[in-house]
């Protein structure tokens, strides 16, 4: 696509003496980025030309003309030779101008009853409504590739961690799970902004109204709104939806962010949990051993970069009175921006956990490490019958010695053990490994083996 200065500078309209300044076109214009809304704008205005058709506000004649013309506006633009305008402005004047090109005085009567204030909060909502449809299937993808890798490793066990030390054993499953669980969560707050997202604005006209006899509601359902704002004031002055998308979106890269903190610290050689596939990683421009995950490292960078979109949002329209005011032209190029990223990011991440290779043996190693079945010890001491405050000073103990000897508490001899406590059998040694603690857990949330599956499966069909 083409964008330059019109060749002819003019007053704004009438009502003005003189032409805006070249520095205030471009210091205002929004046309560079907000053209990425002229699919629903023409969307929104074919919705509009309907109703004020049915309305007898515009003929018949103007109607098919109307829709003409925004069919060929289409076309110029998919095939890139639609001319956008600086002196336009915004993507709104630019198409509206150039349907006035090409159908006369219809084209000139498609703005009856409506704002642009209204238009591009109209817009804009329907803009975001499919945005939020695509990143809802997008975690669905993802959460698909990690129950994939989750099933494959419902048995492998690796040492979950406490303040990033040894706590109790787990199944690597069952820690991809939590991360389906957080995706889920992000896709059931998208959806419930959704519903908030799509009520239409449009009829609001600047502020107050309009004084034709349009009839919204029939526009909204062509649309597929499923209501529309009910105070014009709000209607044309609202940025609370997409406020609480950048939330909902940053929620997403917070999660995002916190398994690439994992994924980062797993793949170094000093863990060596996991190894990410070559194609989401680089190497060194000294070094030739390196192999960086510079995929998850971005993704844990880029988390900021839609926080502060989230906080410039909320910047903005704190100070604003009712109802429009030039402030909210900002609203548009945070949102963009966090749309990108997220959808960026959420499609290579589904990618990249496909490519994700697991080292059990490593994981099983470092379970071993810190006494990671101390618990099952003094959970069979309570079983046993004793205070659990008991048994976990006895615990304590067991401990005290196994770390004076470098060694396991599965290490200890039954009659070492029962130093500790008298309550101690043959059967300890059991509910010492690493299988026997994580099959101990087998209750809903558990990890547990067969619990994972359980889950697995539960997850499966909810995502059909």
């Amino acid at each position: 696509m083409t964008a330059q200065l019109s060749k002819k500078s003019e007053a704004w309209s009438a009502r003005f003496n003189e032409p805006v300044s070249d520095l205030v076109k471009r210091y205002t214009a929004s046309v560079f980025f907000d053209k990425r809304l002229a699919e629903v704008d023409i969307q929104g205005s074919l919705a509009h030309a309907e109703m004020l058709a049915h309305q007898n506000i515009i003929s018949a004649e103007d109607h098919t003309e109307i829709r003409r013309g925004m069919m060929q506006i289409q076309d110029e633009i998919a095939a890139g030779t639609f001319e956008w305008l600086l002196d336009l402005e915004d993507v709104h004047l630019n198409i509206e101008k150039r349907l006035t090109e090409l159908v006369g005085d219809a084209g000139k009567r498609l703005h009856t009853g409506r704002s642009r204030n209204d238009q591009v909060a109209t817009d804009i909502r329907l803009y975001l409504r499919g945005e939020i449809d695509n990143i809802v299937g997008l975690l669905r993808e993802l959460r698909l590739a990690l129950l994939d890798l989750a099933e494959q490793h419902a048995d492998t066990i690796l040492p979950g961690f406490t303040h990033l030390q040894v706590a109790q054993p787990i199944t690597f499953g069952h820690h991809m799970l939590a991360y389906v669980e957080m995706f889920g969560r992000d896709a059931e707050r998208m959806l419930d902004a959704r519903k908030r997202v799509n009520r239409l604005p449009l009829g609001a006209a600047a502020l107050a109204g309009t004084t034709f006899a349009i009839d919204r509601e029939r526009v909204a359902k062509t649309l597929g709104f499923e209501d529309v704002c009910h105070n014009s004031l709000d209607a044309v002055s609202d940025r609370d939806f997409a406020i609480e998308f950048c939330a909902a979106a940053a929620l997403v890269m917070t999660h995002v962010s916190r398994m690439s903190e994992e994924l980062v610290l797993w793949m170094s050689p000093r863990v060596g949990f996991i190894d990410i596939a070559d194609r989401f990683c680089t190497g060194s421009s000294i070094m030739p051993q390196k192999k960086n995950p510079d995929v998850p490292e971005l993704a844990r960078g880029k988390t900021g970069r839609v926080n502060g979109h989230l906080i410039a949002l909320l910047t903005l329209m704190k100070g604003q009175p009712l109802a429009y005011n030039k402030d909210n032209q900002e609203d548009k190029e945070p949102l963009f921006d966090t749309v990108d990223t997220v959808t960026d990011t959420l499609r290579i991440f589904a990618d990249m956990a496909r490519g994700i290779t697991v080292k059990p043996e490593a994981m099983r190693a470092a379970a071993l490490q810190g006494y990671a079945t101390a618990t099952d010890l003094a959970d069979y001491l309570v079983k046993k019958g004793l205070p659990f405050r008991d048994a976990h000073e006895a615990v304590a103990h067991a401990v005290r010695v196994c770390v004076d000897r470098n060694c396991d508490l599965s290490d200890l001899t039954l009659e070492e053990m029962r130093a500790f406590s008298t309550l101690i059998e043959q059967d300890i040694f059991d509910v010492l490994t690493l299988e026997g603690s994580v099959a101990a857990r087998d209750h809903v949330g558990g990890t547990a083996p067969q619990q994972v599956r359980k889950q697995i499966a539960r997850v499966r069909a909810l995502l059909g």
